[in-house]
Formats: C-alpha cells, sequence, structure tokens
C-alpha cells in the first residue's frame, strides 16, 4: 500500500534523478569542488569529514555560520555540483551526507549566494530538463489547481497535527521571543487588516484564503469577505470554522481562480499566496488587484521573494523546493512585480521585511511536527515522507537565516 504524500517524495520523475550515473562514473575527480567552496565561502565555514575520515575545514575568513557535515560518499558532492539543490536533497535521502543539524549548512548556502554563484546549481542537460519539467507544471488555469492540490490536499488532518489553531500556513510575525506561534499569526493577520483599515461595512476579498483564519478576523470586525482558493480541504475547513464562529452570513468561501474574479471590493488581501503563481502570470495576479479594487481601494500583501541579484539564476534552474514541494511555484523578484503594480495604477508602500520571523516559525514548525509524528498523528506518512517534509522546514529556515530570501508586508492603494 502506497503512503500518502508518495507523490511529493517521488517528485518529478523527469528530472530527480540528482545525477546518479554521471555522479559514479565523475566521482572520484571531485575533491576539487571542495577547493572551490573553500575559495568562494566569504562567510561562515564548514567543518566537514570526507569518506577517507580525512577532517577539512572549508571557509572561515570572515563571521557566519558555522556547519558540520559528514559526507559519506563522493556521490554527494558530484549530485550537487551537477544537479544543484535537487541533487543534495537526493544525496541526504540516500545517506550520502549527513549533519547533526542542517539549518546552518542551509544559512551558509544563503548567505555566500553571490560568492558561490553557480556552484549549487543544476548545469548542462540538468538544467535543461529542469527548466523543461517546471515549465509543464506551468500555473495556467487547468493545472493551477492540480499544482495547489499536491501541497495542500495532504489533508486537512496532516496540516492541523502541527500548525498551531489558527492553521496559518504563512510566516508569523513575533512580538517577542515568548510569544506563542498562535499570538504571533494573530499578530500577522491584525497588521494586515490595520494596513487595509477594515472595518464595518467593508467589502473584502482576499485571494488565497488558506483555512480561513484571515477572513474570520477580518468578518469580526464586520466586513463581508470573499475567499478564494483552489484546494477543496481548505474550502471545507474554513467554512466549518465559519460556521462555528457565527459568521456564515459574512464570509463566502469559493473554490475559484484569481483570474476569474471581476467584482468591485474596498480592500484586498493576499497572504504568500503570489508565490503559487509564476513568473509568467505576475502581470494576471496584478491584473487581478488593480480590476477588482474600487478607486482609491487598498490591497495588502505578504510575500516571499528571492535576492534580485540572483533572481535570474533562480528562474533558471528548478530548485529542491519547485521539484519536491511547491509543484510550479515560484518567489517573487520584488523589484520586478513592484514595477508590474505602479504599471496598473497601484502604488508600493511601507514595505516591512520581516525573514528572520519566518525562520522562527519554521523552526517552531518543526519542533510541533517531531512532535506529531512521536505522537502517532502522522503513522500514514512513511519515514522517506517525514525525512523530505523535515529536510523542507530545515532548508526554508536556513535560507531565511541567510538572507537569499526574505518574507515582507507592502500596501498597495490603487489611484
Amino acid at each position: 500500500m502506497s503512503s500518502r504524500g508518495a507523490h511529493l517524495v517521488q517528485g518529478d520523475k523527469r528530472f530527480t534523478t540528482g545525477g546518479g550515473l554521471l555522479a559514479r562514473l565523475f566521482a572520484p575527480g571531485f575533491t576539487t569542488v571542495l577547493d572551490l567552496i573553500d575559495r568562494k565561502l566569504e562567510s561562515g565555514g564548514i567543518d566537514a569529514t570526507i569518506p577517507d575520515g580525512t577532517r577539512r575545514r572549508l571557509g572561515f575568513r570572515g563571521a557566519g555560520p558555522a556547519a558540520r557535515i559528514e559526507i559519506k560518499s563522493w556521490l554527494a558532492v558530484v549530485r550537487l555540483a551537477i544537479s544543484g539543490s535537487v541533487g543534495w536533497y537526493k544525496a541526504w535521502e540516500l545517506g550520502e551526507w549527513t549533519s547533526p543539524d542542517p539549518v546552518p549548512l542551509f544559512q551558509l548556502f544563503s548567505s555566500n549566494a553571490v560568492s558561490l554563484g553557480e556552484l549549487g546549481r543544476a548545469k548542462g542537460p540538468f538544467r535543461w530538463i529542469n527548466a523543461l519539467a517546471h515549465r509543464l507544471r506551468d500555473n495556467d488555469p487547468r493545472r493551477a489547481k492540480e499544482n495547489i492540490s499536491a501541497h495542500y490536499d495532504l489533508g486537512n488532518d496532516f496540516y492541523s497535527a502541527w500548525l498551531d489553531q489558527t492553521m496559518t500556513y504563512s510566516s508569523a510575525r513575533f512580538g517577542s521571543a515568548e510569544e506563542t506561534l498562535e499570538d504571533a499569526q494573530l499578530r500577522k493577520v491584525h497588521d494586515l487588516l490595520d494596513r487595509l483599515g477594515i472595518g464595518e461595512q467593508s467589502r473584502l476579498l482576499e485571494i488565497g484564503s488558506g483555512w480561513g483564519t484571515l477572513a474570520i478576523e477580518a468578518a469580526k470586525r464586520g466586513a463581508q469577505v470573499v475567499g478564494l482558493t483552489l484546494s477543496a480541504e481548505q474550502k471545507a475547513w474554513a467554512e466549518q470554522r465559519i460556521r462555528e464562529a457565527g459568521l456564515a452570513d459574512k464570509v463566502e468561501i469559493r473554490l475559484q481562480d484569481y483570474r476569474q474574479v471581476a467584482e468591485q471590493f474596498d480592500a484586498i488581501a493576499s497572504v504568500e499566496m503570489v508565490e503559487a503563481v509564476g513568473q509568467r502570470w505576475w502581470g494576471a495576479y496584478v491584473d487581478c488587484i488593480a480590476r477588482n479594487l474600487k478607486p482609491c481601494g487598498r490591497a495588502a500583501l505578504q510575500f516571499i521573494s528571492m535576492d534580485h541579484g540572483l533572481f535570474d539564476r533562480y528562474a533558471r534552474n528548478a530548485d529542491f523546493i519547485q521539484t519536491y514541494i511547491f509543484p510550479g511555484g515560484q518567489l517573487i523578484d520584488e523589484p520586478r512585480f513592484e514595477a508590474l503594480a505602479k504599471q496598473r495604477g497601484l502604488s508600493w508602500e511601507a514595505r516591512v521585511g520581516f525573514g528572520l520571523d519566518y525562520a522562527e516559525t519554521l523552526k517552531r514548525w518543526r519542533d510541533r511536527y517531531d512532535a506529531a509524528v512521536a505522537a502517532g498523528k502522522l503513522h500514514e506518512f512513511n519515514a522517506a515522507f517525514h525525512g523530505l517534509w523535515r529536510y523542507y522546514l530545515m532548508y526554508c529556515e536556513g535560507g531565511f537565516r541567510g538572507g537569499a530570501i526574505d518574507v515582507a508586508q507592502v500596501t498597495m492603494v490603487k489611484a
């Protein structure tokens, strides 16, 4: 019997080989890759044990994260060199490298992303295959629902086992280190609602309504809310919560694509949904906001962005997240996205980034995930899936700690 979540563990078989055949052919000559990493690390370093038991220190020329790693097979280094982050995950899955804590390693790759250049990205035919496969998962109106379902329809029981009571699957904003995850998530929601000035008689559109928390909190302020989702699982959960809160007359959750909406709203909110759009559809997404906002209406976005200087390299290579976790996903390039907004008569105001809050959110999710597994709440998912999910949470945490990616809120006002 196949395990739930097996479709994610398998990734896209068209481009998840991790460079296996070439790795075996060329492994003996790839010690030079470590020399290259050593030269290119500008901050932090790696304390590595290589397959013959020798210890090597790579980098350590400037302050930064210190990672420990044991390379059990040279195949791991080859996979990294020719298949990038996809191959590096494959090597970890196969036990070709281990670490007592991979987060500092991912932080190191993130903070040194500029100096490392193409070192950790797919090369040659692997790049072409990755690009083609990612293009085939494009978020056109037909395929977008399939891509969303692959991730979000793992089951409400799955997500409720390790998310907090708000069922919020996006970065929290912490007021202090002692604040609970639930309180920090509600802080984030109300920061966005405050940006929009939500109150009595407001009509709000939420693009990507998740499990309903923002819609419920807006309705409590007196707003009429329309929420959009492509996940049947999320819609069912949100509607049940809305009924239990006595707000069914104020909130409508639709199983509808954002491109299909043509109505007028006082305000629009969208929390970490644009990452599921893809660069080809950025214009359509901003068109949706401009088309559906009343004159002088306000939109509040929370989004994840790739450092502008790294974006083109990132966009040319489907990475681990796009391959295994979010089919069709892509972080945004903020300057280009801002330009699209301004071309459509939307301002770009009061931008606030809080990447380290996302790192903390991911750490807490991982702790909660481990506790759920230990308690037997996720027994329908096998060890391979648990390994993939933990790796995903650690990979993202390191990315935010290193600064190559960021999360931010911004307000857009229609002229």
